[in-house]
């Protein structure tokens, strides 16, 4: 049976949620490459199979999370209207729990630099480009100069002291770096809650694997986790895990079933795992 490399990165994720020796012998049955993926070449598989519409913007967050320099540069290449997320790479900024120690910068990313300061920003500092927001243009510029925790300390303190405008908010909560309990505080209506899950802002790794799709996609994003985000992709494993077991385990028929469909499924994974189970 004939894969392309999507397809294939994805069945080999799930199989690596079952035993090694089940595993192997499914990859033989179903004609899948030896072995799990070669990590050497998961960050450029990631830097070339990722479209920025593709990706959540969460999950670029989990990759800076793992405050390293090779990470860092292929987020900063899938970070073309984030210019807050690409201050914080080129100042180095650490985004792991309980990390102080600046991230050390890639070569690309202090070649290319830090993108322009907004005009509205040297006249009236953060807060004040921040409220004089009056457009969703003006939102985003201000916003992209929340970099650091501290910044978001800022903006908290100031929103809790007189709410910010609308458009100042919106650009701060679809931004994935945004504290939850400050997007929560921004609007909990279900049209705010559509819109920032449209941003690619998600709950977590168990959200990404459970509800989103296509499989295949989804899947493949997070065969790279094994490298670029490690901390994060634990959840999605657990989170799959159990489904895996209880519908395909160790046998042939179902991942047969399952690789067949894999390249034309486009519900989520864990809806192509027992559908795969029921038809074998």
């Amino acid at each position: 049976m004939s894969y392309n490399s999507t397809s294939e990165h994805a069945v080999g994720f799930l199989l690596s949620l079952i035993e090694d020796e089940d595993a192997a012998r499914v990859r033989r049955r179903v004609g899948l490459a030896a072995g799990p993926d070669g990590s050497p070449a998961v960050p450029h598989r990631l830097d070339v199979g990722w479209g920025y519409r593709a990706v959540p913007a969460s999950v670029l967050l989990w990759v800076l999370e793992e405050d390293e320099p090779l990470g860092n540069a292929v987020v900063w290449r899938h970070l073309p209207a984030v210019d807050g997320l690409r201050r914080a790479i080129v100042r180095g900024r650490p985004f792991g729990a309980g990390r102080t120690e600046p991230v050390p910068v890639d070569s690309l990313v202090r070649h290319q630099g830090e993108p322009p300061v907004p005009e509205v920003y040297r006249r009236l500092g953060l807060v004040g480009a921040l409220r004089a927001a009056t457009t969703m243009a003006a939102g985003r510029a201000a916003a992209s100069m929340v970099v650091m925790p501290a910044d978001w300390r800022s903006v908290t303190e100031a929103d809790a002291e007189r709410a910010l405008p609308g458009y100042a908010r919106w650009a701060l909560s679809v931004r994935p770096d945004c504290p939850p309990e400050l997007r929560e505080r921004f609007g909990s209506h279900p049209k705010f809650t559509h819109r920032v899950r449209q941003a690619g802002v998600l709950a977590g790794p168990e959200e990404y694997a459970r509800e989103h799709g296509p499989a295949r996609s989804v899947l493949s994003v997070l065969s790279t986790g094994r490298v670029l985000f490690p901390t994060r992709v634990r959840q999605a494993e657990d989170a799959l895990r159990p489904l895996v077991r209880d519908h395909l385990g160790a046998r042939d028929d179902a991942w047969a079933v399952l690789a067949q469909l894999m390249g034309t499924f486009y519900g989520t994974a864990p809806e192509l795992i027992v559908t795969a189970g029921t038809i074998a």
